[in-house]
């Protein structure tokens, strides 16, 4: 007979048991996919088809070579501004008793009829780092159109996808394709940071509009064509991904050649030097510093110049 819960052994119910199970069972099928991976390229047709799409796809003629200085900066503040929006995303969702409110003032070029809304200071900040990386996002893309960088992520053949597959197998052998992103990213890179830039990070910024308070709240017709239902459902998923792709990129910059990688996007150059891991230890230093630096004492004296503070 199968085991009651009331009968089940009180282990089973320690907070410990579910996030361990669930660990447990992820690393079996991981190692189910190496392992078919594995089994995949031993065949004959498998190997073939990797020998022809090694992994990097077509790239226009014209496609610029190397990664500028500017495309590391944005790196930059694209790392630090999601990292600062994932966290104060998650002190909006689960914070029940903030531990301050701010209220913009009814003055100046930009006025609303009646009193303006009072928010958390969670959710005050969390929208300030949200139009911040909006504002890095445009200014990236208008030096990604200009500069013709585009070509490198934006897919220009179909042999990206053949290419995509190719690389996917090999990553999940272990066996990891050649890199060489001075150059050429590879097809599943190349797509990753496409869908990145150009769907999630849209769509984040649309969902998240959607369930602010910038949203017009009298606009009928508007609001039941896009429900704030749908933005919330989408918005903590789109969250979630970018949270999975910060953690497989870093894993894998680390682990296919760390200080090469760096260089690249911390120190603009193709070299091994430690200059590139210079740089990215001192934006961790700065990241980490931000993190511990975002709450009430320190976000009161930088609100308080947008608007009114409040304890309560």
């Amino acid at each position: 007979m199968p085991t009651s819960p009331s009968t089940a052994p009180a282990w089973t119910k320690a907070p410990w048991f579910k996030p361990a199970a669930i660990a447990v069972g992820a690393i079996i099928v991981l190692g189910l996919l190496v392992l078919l991976a594995r089994w995949l390229r031993s065949t004959e047709a498998v190997s073939h088809f990797i020998a022809t799409y090694p992994g990097h796809a077509t790239l226009p003629a014209d496609a610029p070579v190397g990664i500028p200085a500017w495309l590391n900066w944005q790196h930059f503040f694209n790392m630090f501004f999601i990292v600062l929006i994932v966290r104060s995303g998650l002190q909006v969702r689960f914070t029940t008793r903030p531990e301050g409110y701010w209220k913009r003032n009814n003055k100046g070029l930009i006025k609303t009829k009646g009193q303006p809304k009072k928010i958390s200071l969670n959710l005050w900040l969390h929208l300030t780092l949200d139009a911040l990386w909006v504002l890095n996002g445009l200014i990236y893309g208008i030096l990604l159109f200009s500069t013709g960088e585009w070509k490198r992520i934006v897919p220009t053949s179909w042999d990206v996808f053949p290419h995509a597959v190719s690389v996917l197998v090999q990553y999940a052998s272990l066996d990891w394709p050649l890199e060489n992103g001075w150059v050429n990213y590879n097809a599943l890179q190349l797509l990753t940071y496409f869908v990145t830039v150009f769907i999630a990070a849209p769509l984040m910024i649309l969902t998240g509009l959607r369930t602010s308070g910038a949203w017009p709240a009298k606009a009928p017709r508007l609001n039941k064509a896009y429900p704030i239902e749908a933005a919330r459902a989408l918005h903590f998923p789109i969250a979630i991904y970018f949270v999975a792709f910060v953690v497989v990129h870093v894993t894998l910059v680390l682990s296919t050649g760390a200080l090469r990688n760096l260089n690249h996007m911390f120190a603009s150059n193709d070299g091994e030097s430690w200059l590139g891991f210079g740089f990215f230890a001192a934006a961790i230093v700065v990241i980490v510093a931000a993190w511990f630096l975002a709450r009430p004492l320190f976000l009161r004296p930088i609100a308080s110049l947008m608007g009114t503070v409040t304890r309560n």
